[in-house]
């Protein structure tokens, strides 16, 4: 183990809720909720402001809102999150070649191997520097752990909170860890934790007092080891500059059930077309194509098929994933599907065979077509109908997400609803601004990119 606090965890304060707040001036300082805001939505982050009142990550929205009826409820804009963490990661970057990302707005890092620290107040320093950084450049705040040990920097980092630093000196490790619930240590999740306390544990003290062979006989060999270690403040575990992508995989969750065949399938399609546009996106393929279907009643079926070579191949996903959807019984109606390729590989094997039968499909469609032409000719006069004149599709205004009117300029949806959408027009640099109401089909108001939380950092890879 390290002599010297030189593992780096960083966790940014209320990520999304806070990138939320310093976009819109009118929500600083006061509650906002942020996640799926359907019936089975849940929050992805809550604001500080809206902890208070127990709103907190993972929580169902319903129940959010009935505790916080009052707070902002927005949908998350991911452009937005990835940009800046994009800036923070690069921060990180600068001080070390190894930087282990564990999300966008979390992550460790090993100052030692990048020569940022040595000892103490080194890392400190180091600390010290990177939270400054932080909020000049986003103009958000984040909080971070110092210590020995990655299990350490984290725990470090939870204390810190909000927007502070803590350092957990070498030595002191043991009399920080005892008195605290097991649930600290990583890996011990509800299950574990009821278990352990059934057990007449609830401290990390007590794990290290009931010795390793009594928890090897109650959590399992592995499980068992890993947790005597950890309550006696040993993690060996180095940080890892590059993570291994195991699969690729999107889903949806539906606000009513789907009940229809026919529905399913064509969202199933669609999943498979976003799936493969995250693998090329990523520069990858994949053997194994997975479906995931979870039902009326909460039972969760997931089937696979493993393809002859790697592919990237839209057709082949979704053929792959309607043969893997017949196999699946969906009468009682879908509240979830998922489409997923595991199995990665950073080249393709184009499938021959599908690609010719494709290539036959084709030509069999366009014959038919022809064949259809000649036996039905179009009748003299008959209007032709066209993509222009048909009717356009309605146009969805998210809650939060950016607009611009070409007379009022940029700002964000607060509502919409019964053929209006309410806009409150105001930047990141402004004052707090004046709301509007508008018809969902104004011609003068459309949606657009988020701005930048500081001037001069987006807009500048943007070339605006």
């Amino acid at each position: 183990m390290r002599t010297a606090p030189t593992i780096l965890h960083l966790d940014m304060d209320a990520f999304f809720a806070s990138a939320e707040q310093a976009a819109k001036p009118s929500l600083r300082g006061k509650a906002v909720v942020v996640g799926g805001l359907g019936p089975r939505g849940v929050v992805a982050t809550a604001s500080y402001e809206a902890r208070v009142f127990g709103v907190h990550s993972a929580m169902p929205m319903a129940q959010a809102r009935r505790l916080a009826p009052n707070a902002a409820y927005l949908v998350p804009r991911f452009t937005l999150y990835r940009e800046v963490s994009e800036q923070v990661m690069g921060l990180l970057g600068a001080l070390s070649p190894l930087v282990e990302p564990l999300s966008l707005d979390e992550a460790f890092v090993d100052l030692e191997a990048g020569e940022a620290a040595w000892d103490e107040a080194s890392a400190r320093l180091a600390g010290a520097k990177l939270r400054a950084d932080i909020r000049a450049v986003t103009g958000l705040t984040g909080s971070v752990g110092l210590a020995a040990s990655k299990m350490l920097a984290k725990i470090a980092s939870e204390q810190a909170k909000p927007d502070g630093l803590v350092v957990i000196e070498p030595g002191t490790e043991r009399a920080l860890l005892g008195p605290m619930s097991v649930r600290t240590l990583p890996g011990v999740g509800p299950a574990t934790g009821d278990h352990l306390r059934r057990a007449g544990i609830t401290t990390v003290d007590e794990i290290a007092e009931a010795g390793e062979d009594e928890l090897v006989r109650l959590v399992g060999k592995a499980h068992g080891h890993a947790l005597y270690a950890m309550a006696l403040a040993h993690d060996e575990r180095p940080v890892v500059a590059e993570r291994e992508t195991k699969s690729v995989s999107v889903e949806d969750t539906y606000d009513v059930d789907i009940h229809d065949r026919m529905r399913v399938g064509l969202e199933v399609q669609r999943l498979a077309d976003r799936c493969v546009r995250r693998l090329r996106d990523a520069g990858l393929s994949g053997r194994t194509i997975v479906l995931k279907v979870r039902r009326y009643d909460f039972s969760t079926l997931t089937r696979s098929e493993t393809l002859r070579g790697p592919t990237d191949d839209p057709g082949v996903v979704r053929e792959a994933a309607a043969r893997l959807l017949e196999a699946v019984d969906t009468t009682g109606g879908v509240r979830l599907l998922g489409v997923g390729v595991s199995g990665l590989a950073d080249y393709t094997q184009e499938d021959l065979f599908a690609q010719a039968q494709a290539q036959a499909q084709a030509e069999a469609e366009a014959a038919a077509g022809e064949a259809a032409v000649l036996e039905h000719p179009a009748e003299e006069g008959a209007e032709e109908v066209t993509a222009e004149q048909a009717p356009p599709a309605e146009r969805r205004w998210p809650a939060g997400h950016d607009v611009r009117h070409a007379e009022y300029g940029h700002g964000w949806v607060q509502g919409s609803g019964l053929g209006r959408v309410t806009v409150r027009f105001e930047t990141p640099y402004s004052e707090p601004g004046r709301v509007r109401t508008f018809r969902t089909d104004d011609v003068a108001l459309e949606l657009a990119e988020p701005l930048p939380l500081v001037r001069g950092t987006v807009c500048e890879r943007r070339g605006g």
